[in-house]
């Protein structure tokens, strides 16, 4: 391919095609390179391998039916996307949940974060070379999916949230188990921090690598992990708490140097953070309802259904019909592992969403891809794509 460069000159460059079938792109990615040699002159991006249609789902079934999609957006962190959608809900409805569920939500929250963040930086290190690195981060994940088949059934895509509460409540043992996690997550730290942190390797493959500024993150829409790590102090978390996050102790971990290193550096931080807040909340977890006591919202439980007819129209009615939410349009962002994940939702006052439109994290950053790859080695392209985390689920909805 012959094209001419800024200077006037013909410059001849090879077109090479990435992905989707390319490991490092999870089948689900592909960006059309020209290169020089292995440098990287101009990259396209292109997405839709894994479109599967959701918003236009979520508008066939009740607001209840929507939720074991939403587990189908980042399935890394599937509970988190429970959460943000029902919180959406919830908020249109104007309803406060009760302490037992607030709390139990931040838990969960929590441990889908880490078990996020440690996925993204394991399979960064694998795509650089490290399985090392990759199995240091898969012991206390693997834990938080058995804590996730004994709570909700499944161990990748859990439909556990409900809007006004949750599922059904804790088993026998969960709080031990969630530190036994905590006490994983700090051994795993420990042993990645030293495989990484003084690997000449690792550092000459990630410190300055996929640079950007924080002016240009900001202008691009970035969000979460990505965007902290160009050293802006943004979590809605803090900036608009829910779920009474305001009240727990922890920080805001930001990186400066807005490259590869730091995108991970931060995830690994968070993680720190996450057990802060974990601890914290089962202090706080006290015996209580974890569901609204409201039957224009919640399905009335079998107990009642089968001894009770007013109860057992409730029932049907809930489930055919769905819940009714007030009509108007509403907007509702909440910080998943990625990012901010925004659910704009429009009621037209029926027992379904009239309109869902989905804000994901991953569009924005994958967006500016091809201006972090420009100029570098092909191999650099692996690391930087690695650090954004796309997740093609959220990516293409």
């Amino acid at each position: 391919m012959i094209v001419l460069a800024p200077n006037g000159e013909q410059q001849s460059l090879m077109p090479l095609n990435v992905g989707p079938s390319h490991g490092a792109t999870h089948g689900c990615l592909r960006y059309m390179t020209a290169l020089d040699g292995e440098n990287i002159v101009a990259s396209v991006g292109e997405i839709g391998y894994l479109h599967r249609g959701f918003e236009k789902m979520a508008e066939q079934g009740t607001w209840q039916q929507v939720i074991p999609y939403t587990d189908r957006l980042n399935y890394c962190s599937a509970l988190m996307n429970n959460f943000a959608y029902c919180r959406a809900v919830e908020q249109m409805l104007g309803i406060d949940l009760p302490e037992r569920a607030k709390v139990l939500r931040v838990i969960i929250n929590e441990l889908s974060r880490i078990a996020d963040h440690f996925i993204c930086v394991a399979a960064a290190a694998q795509d650089l070379g490290s399985t090392t690195g990759f199995f240091y981060l898969f012991d206390s994940r693997e834990m938080i999916m058995v804590i996730w088949e004994k709570l909700t059934g499944a161990r990748l895509t859990n439909s556990y949230g409900r809007i006004g509460g949750l599922y059904r409540d804790t088993y026998t043992g969960f709080e031990e188990d969630v530190l036994a996690v905590c006490r994983q997550v700090d051994k795993n730290l420990h042993d990645v921090h030293a495989c990484f942190d003084r690997n000449r390797i690792f550092l000459d493959r990630t410190t300055g690598v996929g640079k950007i500024s924080a002016e240009r993150a900001i202008q691009w829409g970035w969000t979460g992990p990505c965007l902290r790590a160009t050293g802006v102090a943004s979590d809605l978390r803090k900036d608009e708490p829910y779920f009474d996050y305001e009240t727990y102790d922890w920080d805001v971990t930001v990186g400066s140097e807005g490259d590869v290193f730091d995108r991970l550096m931060v995830r690994l931080a968070e993680a720190e953070e996450s057990c802060k807040i974990i601890k914290q909340a089962l202090k706080r977890l006290q015996p209580g309802p974890i569901n609204v006591d409201d039957p224009r919202i919640r399905v009335p439980d079998h107990a009642h259904t089968y001894q009770d007819m007013e109860s057992l129209i409730g029932r049907f009615k809930t489930v055919y019909e769905g819940i009714h939410v007030p009509a108007g349009e509403y907007y509702s962002g909440s910080e998943v592992a990625n990012g901010e994940l925004g659910f704009t939702l429009v009621s037209d006052g029926s027992g379904k969403p009239w309109r869902v439109k989905v804000r994901p994290p991953c569009l924005t950053q994958f967006a500016v891809f091809h201006e972090l790859v420009e100029g570098v080695l092909l191999a650099d392209s692996m690391a930087t794509l690695s650090s954004l985390n796309i997740i093609a689920g959220e990516l293409d909805r």
